[in-house]
């Protein structure tokens, strides 16, 4: 990781213009990266925010052949959507481009051109399947049958869906041809290879020097490189795309895994011309002092880690990624989002139904960072209802309609402080630092966890000093807790707006306060700013609940009954066991412990070996969670551990007690955890 960088990129990976964006996609990449882009614009960074649509490539030519219009007109439709869904929902790229530009065809064959003539390229005779009734080579998605492993039937000519194999289409079984069904016969054409192999070394000590990346990709990069990494052809057979820049290959065009990648640097160029300055691209990507963060999908892990470094590297002069946050995905309802299938939740329909805040802040809450999550529409009400409206909102509205009421809508003096009030002055100034803790190692959903912890502790703080009694009682104690409870409005506005941009502004117009919230200071976030006097506007409500009919339109739309929408992705939920007396419940000795290390066991998928402080002991714990946490997100957690069973062994491994979780049928996964100002060995009664 590259310290004090002079400058950020930040890319996301090109959305395919053959279709809308739906949620899966946001939570893949879109999202994280507009929340630490926006973190990081609050530390007031050098950031470059740059995306654009990925527009070549054989899903487009079918899809227009099927329609009977040129793939021009089905990218230009899915551009214009997509950049509208995306700023409709607070994406907020500094450059949205697309690779039919000419800049992007004069970038990829600028590319192409430098590794062929350093002769880098390799020439390969090849063979290919052949659509005799078309008169065409059969380019991968051209052409479907059975796959060799797993034997299913509707495995593309790139790829089977089902296992995830990387294919040839000449391996598939019963091939046929898409377009007429016909079965393809075999055929010897020619393309240019990048051969991998050769920058393996490179992209083995390139990888290896990044230990803090997620365990997802650097799992992911040494499967690639245990198999040895092959010649990828960079070229095919098709009439949609960049054209090969070579007069003997003026048929051919560029294969698109490799010119989509290029579209980042493109969409910069582009945005460098826009601000009249055509040479400042090379700031952010010639220069050593960038620091380049890709955002990405974990199915596109081995394009921005391997092969795209790798064309970095064969060009030279350019920077590599720094870390690639890959995702993994985000399912729907129990079942995985699929356009194909009609298994999606589209954001620009959503949108017309519910605020873009509330799908941010669900999906920030349940993002898949280090394994698959779920999203359920009754989750999501009852996130909107319980924590964004009832938490926050309720936070905010109860502060400024108390103060709108009893101090004329101005902010009260501050008098003499008690112990009460310096407790949450202390955790309100902390916040800045917790918080973007947790964002700078890519970790939103804890990040987002914790401001929210901000405003319980805030609602309980409010609650617990009782200014509706002291406001007669004590006039200036009452005055002391609206002006911090005021403090914490703001606070809690700056630290929300990475994650809820539309709804903090609302905040901030109801502060009146003269600063731009987009001007504000991230880590200065938690000092007391409002002055006393201040005049406040008017009062709102900010977050409306989301009602049960609502949720139930949805669900009739994905067909999914509203019995099935658990939320927790426990279709058939177990029967509840035999009741016990509560002398029998006594028992059972319940306590926090907080997890101070954390380690896989060595030829144990499942098992991981925690180190947990129960107060005056330390306790040696083996839980069954490796499929679900990585050590790494476990240390430092407060969890509720089970202190008095009888120690057991797994693996030949004592465990001293047992943690307790939530585990649906299916991938369903939930860790009990509490705030970590409970101590360690406090009873849970």
């Amino acid at each position: 990781m590259k310290d004090n960088p002079k400058r950020i990129l930040v890319t996301a990976a090109l959305p395919y213009a053959n279709g809308p964006i739906h949620l899966g996609h946001l939570a893949g990449a879109y999202l994280p990266a507009d929340i630490y882009v926006r973190y990081q614009r609050l530390q007031h960074c050098d950031i470059l925010f740059i995306c654009g649509s990925d527009e070549h490539g054989v899903a487009i030519t079918i899809a227009a052949e099927k329609q009977g219009v040129t793939p021009q007109s089905i990218v230009d439709g899915f551009h214009a959507m997509n950049a509208e869904t995306f700023a409709s929902f607070g994406v907020k790229f500094d450059n949205y481009s697309r690779t039919s530009l000419p800049i992007h065809h004069e970038t990829s064959k600028e590319f192409f051109l430098d590794l062929y003539q350093k002769k880098i390229l390799k020439e390969k005779e090849e063979q290919q399947l052949y659509c005799e009734v078309n008169k065409m080579f059969l380019a991968d998605r051209y052409v479907e049958g059975t796959c060799p492993v797993c034997k299913d039937e509707s495995a593309r000519g790139d790829q089977c869906e089902n296992c995830g194999t990387w294919l040839n289409a000449t391996e598939l079984i019963n091939p046929k041809c898409k377009l007429c069904g016909s079965t393809p016969v075999v055929r010897t054409t020619k393309h240019f290879y990048l051969p991998l192999g050769d920058f393996q070394k490179r992209l083995e000590e390139y990888v290896h020097s990044h230990s803090e990346w997620k365990d997802n990709v650097q799992k992911y990069c040494e499967s690639w490189f245990k198999g040895g990494l092959q010649d990828r052809a960079v070229t095919r057979d098709l009439n949609w795309g960049v054209p090969v820049p070579l007069k003997e290959f003026s048929d051919k065009v560029i294969y698109v895994w490799f010119d989509a990648v290029l579209g980042y640097i493109s969409s910069t160029k582009e945005w460098a011309q826009r601000m009249g300055s055509p040479d400042r691209w090379k700031q952010y990507w010639q220069d050593n002092g960038t620091r380049y963060i890709a955002f990405i999908g974990k199915d596109n892990v081995v394009f921005h880690c391997i092969v795209f470094p790798a064309m970095l590297m064969a060009k030279g002069g350019y920077i590599v990624p720094d870390n690639v946050p890959a995702n993994e995905f985000l399912n729907l309802e129990g079942g995985k989002f699929s356009k194909s299938r009609n298994n999606a939740i589209y954001v620009k329909d959503v949108l017309k139904t519910f605020e873009p805040d509330f799908l941010r802040y669900t999906i920030a809450m349940n993002l898949p960072e280090t394994h698959d999550t779920d999203f359920y529409w009754k989750d999501f009400q009852a996130k909107v209802n319980g924590e964004l409206a009832d938490i926050f909102g309720n936070f905010v509205n109860r502060t400024l309609a108390f103060t709108e009421k009893n101090f004329s809508g101005k902010v009260p003096q501050c008098g003499t402080l008690t112990a009460r009030d310096e407790e949450i002055i202390a955790v309100m100034k902390e916040m800045p630092g917790v918080a973007g803790a947790l964002y700078e190692k890519f970790k939103f959903r804890d990040g987002t966890f914790e401001i929210m912890n901000l405003a319980r502790a805030a609602n309980k703080y409010f609650n617990d000093s009782e200014p509706w009694k002291t406001l007669k009682s004590n006039p200036a104690q009452c005055a002391t807790t609206l002006h911090i409870c005021l403090q914490i409005v703001r606070t809690l506005a700056v630290l929300f707006a990475p994650v809820l941009p539309f709804s903090t502004e609302r905040v901030w117009k109801m502060l009146r306060v003269e600063t731009p919230l987009s001007d504000e200071q991230w880590d200065s976030a938690g000092a007391m700013k409002l002055a006393a006097g201040h005049q406040l506007g008017a009062v709102e409500i900010i977050f409306k609940k989301v009602e049960d009919a609502a949720i139930e339109a949805e669900l009739q739309k994905l067909g999914v009954p509203l019995e099935n929408s658990s939320g927790n992705a426990q279709e058939k939920l177990p029967p509840v066991k035999p009741t016990i007396s509560f002398d029998e419940f006594q028992k059972l000795d319940l306590r926090i412990g907080k997890v101070i290390a954390c380690e896989p066991i060595p030829k144990s998928k499942k098992l991981l070996k925690l180190q947990v402080e129960l107060g005056a002991e330390r306790r040696q714990i083996v839980a069954g969670i490796a499929e679900h946490r990585t050590p790494e997100e476990l240390i430092g957690k407060s969890i509720v551990v089970v202190a008095n069973l009888a120690p057991a062994k797994l693996m030949g491994i004592e465990s001293q007690g047992m943690l307790l979780a939530t585990h649906g049928d299916g991938d369903a996964f939930a860790l009990l955890t509490v705030t970590n100002d409970v101590a360690p060995g406090s009873w849970v009664k």
